[in-house]
C-alpha cells in the first residue's frame, strides 16, 4: 500500500519555488528591454537545439507511431509555435528598445462597427510564399483609432522598474506549447514573474523545457513544479501568488474559484468567491463549423470534409478549439453529397489513441445522450443531423457539452444565402456554448452574392477567433493573433476564459481575429481565379502524408530562418 507525503514535504517544492521568485519579483523589474530580448534570444536557440526531444516526449505522450504523419501536429503545436512565438516577442521588445511601436510596420485597415483592424499576416515575404492566400486581421473594439493601437501597443512594456508580484500557471495537458507560451504571456506581456505547474499528463516534457527555459530559470523569475490537483490548489491559493491563470474547462475553472460540489455551487450563484486574487483563462467551449450552401463541385465536396474532418481529430479532438457542431443549411442541394463526405473521412482518417484522460467516459456519455450517434471507424462518432429549429435533449447536449474527444454533429437550419448566414450566426451566439472559437466555409461565389453582408455577418458573430474556409487552430500558431474568449466574460459566468495570452504586438484589449483561407487548394484555386498556392492538403490536415516531414521543416527554418530552406518546405508541403 502507497502512502502520501506529508503535506508539508508535498508542497515543499512550491514553497521552495516561490521563495525563489519573491527575490526574482525585483530582478526582473530591473531586467531592461535588450536583456530580456537577449534572455528569449537564448531560450529560442535552447528551443531549436532540443526540438526533436520535445516532439519525442510528445510522440511518447500521445503514443504515436514516430514516422506517422500525426507527428507533424507535435512539431507545429509544440517548438515550431515557440519558435515563432519567441521571434515575434524579440522584434517586438527590439521595436520598443528602439522607441519605436510594435506595431508600427503592419497594415491597417477598417471593419464594420467603425472597428480598426491590424493585418498581421502576411508579413513578410516567407508569409507570403510559404502561406499563400492565407490571412489574418486583429479587430479592435467599436470606436479605437489606428492612431491609438500604435501608441497603446506595448505601453506598459515600456516602463522600468515595474514589480507586478508572482504568477501562477496551471499548464494544459493537451497540446505541449500551451504551458510555455503561457509562462511567456505572464512574463512579457503581464511582468510577473512565474510559477509553471504542468498538468501530470505533460509532466514526460519537464525535462525539455527546463532545458528550453534554462535561461529565464537561471535568471530567478521562472521556475517549473510538478503535482496532481492538491498541489494545484495548494499553489493557487498561496499567499505569495498574486494573479492566477489557468487552461482547461469552465469546471475546472469554478472549482478553482467557487470550490467544489454544491457549495461551490451555491457561492457561484451568490457572487462570492474563495478565490479573490486576479485570475485569467483560456477555457475552450463548443466550436461551430457554420457552412454556407453554394455551387461546389465533387472536389470541393471532398476538400471541405476533410477540412472539417481534420478539425475535429486534429490531437484526436482534445482541442479547445476542436469543431465539434457543423451547421449547414437543410435546403442545400448538396447536403447529402457533403454529409456522405463526412462519414467517409471520419471514418477512413489515421486512427489513434485515446491517450486523454477520461476520453472513453466521455465518448460513452455521447452515445448515452445522443440516441442518432453511429459509429464512424473504431473510435469515433458521428452524431444527426439534427434540426436545429426543434428543442430536443440531443441537441441541448451537442450544443453545450463539450466533448474533447473525437465526437463530431451536424445540426441543421433552413433557409440559404443572408437568410442561413443570419440564423447560422444567431444559433452561435444564442445557443452554443462558449466563445473561444468558430469557422465559416463558403465558396468565393457565395463570398460575392453576400458582399458586405457576410462582413457585417462577421463582425456579430462573438467569438474571439473566427476562421474562414481555415481552421481556427491556425489562429493559435500565429503569435501575433490574441488568443482567448470574446471579451465581456465575468467569474460567475466565465465562459471560455477572461482575457488573452499570446499577443506578441502587446496590443491593448483587442476584441477578436479573423483568419481567412483559401476555399481551394492549388492549382484548382488558380484556375478559378483566386490568388492562393496552397497546397493540395495543410499540413494541419490529418489526411496529409508528409506532414511530419512538413512540421520538421518548417521547425528547422523557425529555429534557423534562411531561404534554403524554403524549398524543402514547398516540397515536402506539395507531396502532402
Amino acid at each position: 500500500m502507497t502512502t502520501q507525503a506529508p503535506p508539508h514535504r508535498r508542497f515543499s517544492a512550491v514553497d521552495s519555488a516561490l521563495t525563489d521568485l519573491e527575490r526574482g519579483v525585483e530582478v526582473w523589474a530591473r531586467t531592461s528591454l535588450p536583456a530580456r530580448r537577449l534572455l528569449l534570444s537564448r531560450v529560442h536557440a535552447l528551443t531549436s537545439m532540443y526540438a526533436h526531444d520535445w516532439v519525442q516526449a510528445a510522440v511518447e505522450v500521445k503514443q504515436l507511431p514516430e514516422q506517422s504523419p500525426l507527428v507533424g501536429e507535435e512539431w507545429l503545436a509544440g517548438p515550431y509555435t515557440m519558435l515563432t512565438n519567441l521571434s515575434a516577442l524579440i522584434d517586438s521588445l527590439r521595436a520598443l528598445q528602439r522607441g519605436r511601436s510594435p506595431a508600427e510596420g503592419y497594415r491597417f485597415g477598417r471593419a464594420p462597427g467603425g472597428r480598426t483592424t491590424v493585418r498581421v499576416l502576411p508579413h513578410g515575404p516567407v508569409d507570403r510564399l510559404i502561406l499563400s492566400g492565407y490571412s489574418a486581421d486583429v479587430w479592435m473594439p467599436p470606436g479605437v483609432t489606428a492612431a491609438q493601437v500604435q501608441a497603446e501597443a506595448g505601453q506598459d512594456q515600456r516602463e522600468s522598474g515595474r514589480e507586478v508580484g508572482i504568477g501562477a500557471v496551471l499548464g494544459a495537458g493537451n497540446v505541449t506549447s500551451i504551458p510555455v507560451l503561457d509562462a511567456l504571456h505572464e512574463l512579457l506581456a503581464a511582468d510577473r514573474v512565474v510559477l509553471l505547474k504542468l498538468n501530470p499528463v505533460t509532466d514526460p516534457l519537464l525535462g525539455v523545457f527546463q532545458a528550453v527555459l534554462r535561461p529565464l530559470i537561471e535568471h530567478g523569475v521562472l521556475r517549473i513544479v510538478t503535482g496532481d490537483a492538491e498541489v494545484g490548489a495548494y499553489l493557487v491559493n498561496h499567499p505569495q501568488v498574486g494573479h492566477v491563470h489557468i487552461t482547461g474547462s469552465a469546471q475546472t475553472h469554478d472549482a478553482i474559484v467557487f470550490g467544489p460540489g454544491p457549495q461551490g455551487q451555491a457561492r457561484k450563484q451568490a457572487g462570492t468567491p474563495l478565490l479573490t486574487k486576479p485570475i485569467s483563462s483560456e477555457l475552450g467551449g463548443v466550436s461551430p463549423a457554420i457552412v454556407l450552401p453554394g455551387p461546389w463541385s465533387r472536389a470541393d465536396l471532398r476538400y471541405q470534409a476533410e477540412n472539417v474532418v481534420s478539425q475535429r481529430l486534429i490531437n484526436n479532438g482534445y482541442n479547445c478549439v476542436a469543431t465539434q457542431v457543423v451547421v449547414i443549411s437543410s435546403d442545400w442541394a448538396q447536403k447529402h453529397q457533403f454529409l456522405a463526405e463526412l462519414r467517409r473521412v471520419l471514418g477512413q482518417a489515421p486512427a489513434r489513441a485515446a491517450y486523454y484522460p477520461g476520453s472513453s467516459r466521455r465518448m460513452q456519455d455521447v452515445q448515452g445522450a445522443c440516441p442518432t450517434a453511429e459509429r464512424a471507424g473504431d473510435d469515433r462518432l458521428l452524431v444527426g443531423p439534427l434540426d436545429a429549429s426543434v428543442a430536443s435533449a440531443e441537441l441541448e447536449y451537442v450544443l453545450n457539452a463539450e466533448t474533447f474527444a473525437p465526437a463530431l454533429a451536424v445540426v441543421t437550419l433552413p433557409g440559404e444565402g443572408r437568410e442561413f448566414l443570419e440564423s447560422a450566426v444567431t444559433l452561435a451566439n444564442d445557443s452554443i456554448s462558449g466563445t473561444l472559437g468558430a469557422g465559416l466555409i463558403a465558396h468565393p461565389a457565395t463570398l460575392r452574392e453576400l458582399g458586405e453582408g457576410f462582413e457585417t455577418e462577421l463582425a456579430r458573430l462573438r467569438y474571439g477567433c473566427i476562421g474562414v474556409n481555415v481552421w481556427i487552430g491556425l489562429g493559435f500558431q500565429l503569435p501575433a493573433v490574441p488568443w482567448g474568449a470574446f471579451p465581456g466574460n465575468e467569474l460567475t459566468a466565465v465562459g471560455s476564459g477572461i482575457g488573452t495570452v499570446h499577443n506578441a504586438l502587446f496590443l491593448r484589449a483587442p476584441e477578436r481575429a479573423v483568419i481567412r483561407g483559401p476555399f481551394r487548394p492549388a492549382p484548382r484555386s488558380l484556375f478559378a481565379g483566386e490568388l492562393a498556392a496552397a497546397p493540395p492538403r495543410p499540413p494541419w490536415f490529418v489526411t496529409n502524408k508528409t506532414a511530419h516531414l512538413t512540421g520538421a521543416a518548417l521547425t528547422a527554418y523557425a529555429g534557423k530562418p534562411s531561404w534554403d530552406k524554403v524549398p524543402q518546405i514547398i516540397f515536402s508541403a506539395l507531396r502532402g
